[in-house]
């Protein structure tokens, strides 16, 4: 019976690690520029790199300078199986801070949200 119960939860064990990666969110893995980047020059578009491939109609950014104002860009796009979101921007970036605030929905129907910054060097 000992062995019967060893079995049974090592197949438990076994099924919940296999469902772990269904149940996860599409979490901010990495961004260019940089969080708290310093750059020399205005990029001429942003990526951010997720942990699961997004749904592009329910993801996007916005891009707050400074002054609180916010910055206008083009269409997002998916790249790198779904999990990259590529934002090109419409126009150069002035010296100073900017604050990229992001919202995304996973494929799998979870939806996630942060932010982070980068300063342009004048």
């Amino acid at each position: 019976m000992k062995c019967a119960s060893t079995i049974f939860a090592l197949g438990s064990l076994g099924c919940i690690l296999a469902a772990s990666p269904a149940l996860a969110h599409a979490h901010l893995e990495g961004e260019t520029p940089s969080d708290r980047s310093i750059v020399r020059a205005s990029p001429s578009s942003l990526v951010l790199d997720f942990t699961e491939a997004l749904n592009i109609a329910f993801s996007g950014i916005d891009i707050i300078d400074a002054t609180g104002q916010q910055i206008s860009h083009g269409k997002p796009a998916l790249t790198n199986g779904d999990r990259n979101l590529t934002v090109p921007l419409q126009s150069e970036l002035g010296p100073g801070s900017y604050t990229v605030k992001w919202h995304v929905l996973a494929t799998d129907g979870h939806k996630t949200e942060g932010s982070y910054s980068f300063t342009v060097k004048p």
